[in-house]
């Protein structure tokens, strides 16, 4: 049974950084493109960041690029966004999913492309 965790959540101040872990259980993560998503309240979930099979090629909304890196480390099947600057408008709950696309040098960033999904991580910004 495929099942994909977030964690590392929680309430930060405006300027603040949280790492978010997306750990990966039933699969062998380096089969698989990861992404992170994040919906707002009264929002679609949109993309916010997706990396290759290979690590090689990563994709970032423009709203985070500069500020967010996602990273993979297949050896512990855990997939990380590292978030820094953190405004406000970032609050959301974050979900990873992975999709069984053959994505190894580059990777798409929409929602349909992805097959399983977690259950999601409170980020919330405010001070």
């Amino acid at each position: 049974q495929v099942q994909l965790v977030e964690s590392g959540g929680g309430l930060v101040q405006p300027g603040g950084s949280l790492r978010l872990s997306c750990a990966a259980s039933g699969l062998t993560l380096d089969y698989y493109a990861i992404g992170w998503f994040r919906q707002a309240p009264g929002k679609e979930r949109e993309g916010v960041s997706c990396i290759s099979r290979s690590g090689g090629s990563t994709n970032y909304v423009d709203s985070v690029k500069g500020r967010f890196t996602i990273s993979r480390d297949d050896a512990k099947n855990t997939v990380y966004l590292q978030m820094n600057s953190l405004k406000p408008e970032d609050t959301a709950v974050y979900y990873c999913a992975a999709t069984v696309g053959n994505y190894f040098y580059n990777v798409p960033c929409k929602l349909e492309e992805y097959d399983y999904w977690g259950q999601g991580t409170q980020v919330t910004v405010s001070s």
